[in-house]
Formats: C-alpha cells, structure tokens, sequence
C-alpha cells in the first residue's frame, strides 16, 4: 500500500508568529498547530486513520523568514531529542509502566 502524504507547511500570522498547518492529502483534512508537541500529536491522530503509514513533506509560505525556520527545526531537534530521553529512561528503569519490577 503506497503511503499517504502529509503536507506540513510553515506558515507566518499577521503578527510574525510561525504555525504549522498539516494537510492529509488523501481527503484535505488540515489541522493547525502552534507548536511542536501540539504538531506531533495532530499527526500521530491524523496518521491513525491510515494506520500510521504516512509520509510527511515539508514545505513553507513565501513570507516565513529563516528565523522562522530555524526555530521550528530547533523545536523539532528539541521534540525528538526528549523522546530519546524518555526512551533511554523507560529503558533504564527498574519498574516498568505499570510498576511491576523489570527481571
């Protein structure tokens, strides 16, 4: 089954702050998101449907600085960085999530 593809394109308000509007192109079902975590959750949602078998292309509006840019991928690099840390701890623990201990 070939993916269905997302589109996640920057864009700017009238005031300079960057959001992030998410299109399934399969039905132009699109969501905004303000920030990262909301993002990554719209597009864990959104991927559902489809059975998580989405591919995500990127692109951004013509009046989105690099400023603006670099602070969404920073975001991204900070999201993904936290989830390896989360990994690394529930991998580390001494008790798994229900509390039961790890042999």
């Amino acid at each position: 089954m070939d993916k269905i593809i997302f589109e996640s394109i920057i864009k700017t308000n009238p005031v300079g702050r960057w959001y992030i509007e998410i299109r399934d192109t399969s039905d132009e079902e699109s969501q905004m998101c303000l920030d990262i975590d909301e993002y990554a959750v719209k597009v864990e949602n959104m991927g559902a449907k489809h059975g998580g078998n989405i591919e995500i292309h990127w692109s951004q509006e013509e009046n989105v600085t690099p400023d603006q840019i670099n602070e969404v991928r920073i975001a991204m690099m900070d999201y993904e960085a936290q989830l390896e840390r989360e990994k690394e701890e529930f991998a580390n623990a001494s008790h798994d999530a229900d509390g039961s201990p790890k042999f």
